[in-house]
């Protein structure tokens, strides 16, 4: 219709392709793929505000998502705080962490930047492993069940309605920033941090901000994942997951929310079609990975929609 904006399209196609998505599941692995899908998107929206419109890489976003999970835990296990109030708290402390760590960093520029994310998420990776007094260290730590409003939140089905309301929040959420005067600002740093601010813009702030916003969306995926897997590991805090995480935000294509969730829901799903192929699956993997952005450079939705215009006209 002429007067849907793209934007407004775009998430209404979102949510009738969550509303549908239950029809063709045939059992609760499906869910579960569906809700990891969902987790790994909510972190790549938050994320893609940060690579993909302000220019600032991040080489260490899953030491959030991995503090998001063991705050929730440590906070309902060890010290008695309800699920919902510990993911609260924890989400809290975590965009504090964010913005006292933010500014030193994000000083930097470029590889350094990236170095420094980097050495960010391996000391948070260390911390978790060798704590293993509150965290379980290797082992992992167990985590009760989310409650609210009374209702235990138990179950595939329903922990994907959750997951699913909170993309949805979260894309919304993303495509407002963007076409707020905080948005304009990272599109105008991510030209040229000099020019936006000549032009007045208070680039510090803009960047310290989206920072702040991504590592507090990662906090709240990794909190829901403790909870629905009731049990986490180190594993979710490594160097390995924040690459994962960039790869997803860079398939799908950078200054594109749409494209992030693309992007986690691409490299999510191909692991679990690629198993029929064994010891080939990396192979493939990979080979998929190196196709992709050798035809599609700006990562997959940008440059399918540059191609359907250039068609068109």
């Amino acid at each position: 219709m002429k007067w849907m904006s793209p934007r407004t399209g775009g998430l209404a196609m979102l949510v009738a392709l969550l509303l549908l998505l239950p029809l063709v599941m045939a059992n609760n692995y499906w869910y579960e793929v569906a809700i990891q899908v969902g987790l790994n998107a909510i972190v790549c929206v938050g994320l893609n505000l940060l690579i993909g419109y302000a220019g600032q890489i991040s080489l260490g976003h899953a030491g959030f998502f991995g503090l998001g999970a063991y705050g929730s835990a440590i906070l309902s296990t060890r010290y008695g705080l309800p699920p919902a109030l510990a993911m609260l708290t924890t989400t809290v402390a975590v965009g504090l962490l964010a913005l006292l760590v933010g500014r030193p960093i994000l000083r930097l520029k470029g590889h350094y930047l990236a170095m420094a994310t980097l050495g960010m998420g391996i000391i948070i990776s260390i911390v978790v492993v060798t704590e293993d007094k509150f965290t379980g260290g290797p082992d992992g730590m167990s985590v009760p069940p989310l409650s609210l409003f009374g209702q235990v939140m138990s179950g595939e089905r329903l922990w994907y309605w959750l997951v699913a309301g909170a993309l949805v929040a979260t894309v919304a959420l993303a495509l407002n920033l963007i076409e707020s005067p905080m948005g304009r600002a990272l599109r105008a740093l991510n030209g040229s941090e000099v020019g936006a601010r000549v032009s007045g813009i208070d680039a510090t702030r803009a960047k310290v901000g989206v920072f702040v916003l991504s590592a507090v969306l990662a906090s709240i995926a990794g909190s829901l994942m403790a909870h629905y897997s009731g049990f986490i590991t180190p594993g979710k805090a490594s160097f390995f997951h924040s690459i994962e995480l960039v790869a997803m935000v860079v398939f799908g294509g950078m200054s594109s929310t749409f494209g992030a969730v693309i992007g986690a829901a691409a490299l999510t799903l191909l692991p679990q079609l690629l198993t029929v192929l064994k010891e080939y699956e990396m192979v493939v993997f990979g080979g998929v990975m190196v196709l992709t952005m050798i035809f599609f450079p700006r990562g997959f939705l940008p440059s399918l929609m540059l191609l359907i215009a250039r068609r068109r006209k």
